[in-house]
């Protein structure tokens, strides 16, 4: 399966928090609007190779139009990898400029609940399911989320987790030692990782090792990685290495990502087409060490970037 997945997050409702995001999107953000929209970016991304989706229950719409593009195409079942998450709710009512765009809750009923309702949007269980945004104080490793999970990993359904701030890889090292019967709970993790904030990539390499699937979100840190990155964030050394290697910004920092041994797919947070056919050209861009060596110049301490990361508005 190709490394390079598709998320939804920017394209099952009209605000994100990804710079430029509203622009991105039709002027009619109707949800007829935004779901024609998203059949098209769901287009390209399958005759570009994508056969890794990841969506969830708070991306507004993104289960549902991903259910009804998958229930309008012929696509074998078996042709694709399809990842959803559960934990938070979607709470903006389609309005960009909502007080609260989610609202988060790790207890067991809410992932009862979720779990059957992501079934129905997507027409099919999902073939991986993950607790969305899991730290060690959410609850979501509490007794019952776990037995829960176990009895959904036992229908064939593999069972992730994502994470998410300064204190990604100790979620990460907890969820390592989770076990149900003689099984681990998790054979999954999707966390964040990009040149900014690198700090769980020792984690995940772990994980790789105990034969878990590593799937990397927010590779271009909401667009602080790309040519779109505002004033407080500019960095010519990456923008220098693009303009020698002939390439976008995007490109050159998905494909640092990429070169990791340990990754199983990258996610592609594209709104649009074109941005989708850019994240695209770093399948195929090589980095020499050296170049590698010379972008981890771009790491902050990660209690900075997960600040800086905590101001982006929502658009």
């Amino acid at each position: 399966m190709q490394r390079l997945g598709l998320g939804l997050a920017a394209l099952g409702r009209p605000g994100y928090i990804n710079l430029g995001h509203g622009h991105d999107l039709p002027d009619d953000k109707s949800p007829q609007a935004m779901q024609a929209h998203a059949f098209a970016v769901l287009d390209q991304a399958w005759s570009l190779g994508v056969r890794y989706f990841d969506m969830a229950r708070s991306y507004g719409q993104a289960e549902a139009f991903f259910g009804q593009w998958l229930a309008e195409r012929t696509i074998d079942r078996n042709d694709l990898l399809i990842a959803s998450k559960w934990g938070y709710r979607y709470t903006a009512n389609w309005q960009v400029d909502a007080e609260v765009h989610e609202v988060k809750s790790h207890q067991v009923d809410v992932l009862a609940q979720q779990w059957q309702q992501s079934q129905q949007a997507l027409g099919r269980r999902p073939d991986l399911y993950q607790i969305h945004s899991a730290t060690l104080t959410s609850g979501a490793f509490q007794t019952g989320v776990l037995d829960h999970l176990a009895r959904i990993r036992d229908q064939g359904v593999a069972i992730g987790l994502t994470t998410s701030g300064p204190q990604q890889a100790n979620t990460l090292a907890k969820a390592l030692t989770l076990t149900r019967g003689e099984t681990p709970v998790f054979s999954a993790v999707q966390a964040t990782y990009n040149l900014l904030e690198p700090s769980v990539g020792e984690a995940l390499q772990q994980a790789h090792q105990l034969g878990w699937r590593v799937i990397v979100k927010e590779a271009l840190a909401n667009g602080r990685l790309t040519d779109r990155q505002p004033e407080w964030a500019q960095n010519s050394h990456l923008q220098s290495m693009a303009h020698e290697k002939n390439c976008s910004m995007a490109a050159l920092a998905m494909a640092a990502v990429l070169q990791q041994p340990w990754v199983s797919q990258v996610l592609s947070g594209a709104t649009t087409v074109d941005q989708l056919k850019d994240n695209a050209q770093a399948v195929d861009l090589a980095l020499s060490q050296s170049e590698l060596d010379q972008l981890t110049q771009l790491q902050q301490p990660p209690e900075l970037y997960w600040k800086q990361r905590s101001a982006l508005a929502w658009n």
